[in-house]
């Protein structure tokens, strides 16, 4: 059985019931939680390394995910920008895949390689913070923000609201989510030139110019 990114060819009787992500469209939709390496780092990867894939599959099991990510051992590199590898992972929940089957794929497949940027969107506003419903689900811009002593080690400090939160609303734990800032940043972006301003600092957004003004926490 190969799988060729979302293409499948197989052999045998029976259908895989498992296939590989382009995760180009992925981490093009989110960038600041998403982390793929680009195409000159890909193309670093060279046999006996490995490298990570998403492994999408169908399955019965009422809390099983929806994909696996797995690493597999290069085994080739073809000079059609394909590779040929093997699993170098005990799959969890697919059960027609085993460590060592071969599996064939593309640059867009590839989500991790040992050559991977450390400092990357992803990893840069991998801290989290507190962040209320009004941006996080229902869509509207960062209004105020303000950053004060961390709470935890993971705690970047900044506290985040569209500034038309009333007290009720914000008194409801329901309405606030502790999430990562590129959680944040994916929403809206527009502020992410202030997140190296020191603890104490605080920012309102101007309705007029739509610009961020400096004000007291």
């Amino acid at each position: 059985m190969t799988v060729i990114g979302q293409e499948r060819t197989f052999t045998g009787t029976t259908m895989p019931s498992w296939y590989l992500e382009d995760a180009d469209p992925i981490a093009a939709n989110n960038p600041y939680t998403f982390y793929k390496p680009s195409r000159e780092i890909i193309a670093k990867v060279r046999p006996g390394e490995v490298v990570k894939l998403i492994f999408g599959f169908s399955s019965d099991e009422p809390d099983a995910p929806r994909a696996e990510r797995m690493w597999v051992l290069v085994d080739e590199c073809l000079t059609d920008g394909r590779f040929r590898g093997r699993l170098d992972n005990e799959p969890r929940h697919i059960q027609d895949l085993k460590p060592d089957d071969t599996v064939w794929f593309q640059p867009c497949n590839i989500i991790a390689t040992e050559h991977d940027e450390h400092d990357n969107l992803v990893e840069r506003y991998v801290k989290r913070c507190f962040v209320t419903m009004r941006v996080l689900e229902d869509g509207l811009k960062v209004g105020y923000l303000y950053r004060e002593e961390p709470d935890t080690d993971n705690d970047s400090g900044w506290r985040i609201t569209a500034n038309d939160e009333s007290d009720e609303y914000m008194s409801d734990s329901d309405n606030i989510a502790f999430v990562s800032l590129g959680a944040v940043l994916s929403k809206d972006d527009s502020f992410r030139d202030l997140l190296g301003a020191p603890n104490g600092c605080a920012y309102v957004r101007n309705p007029l110019t739509g610009e961020f003004e400096e004000c007291q926490a």
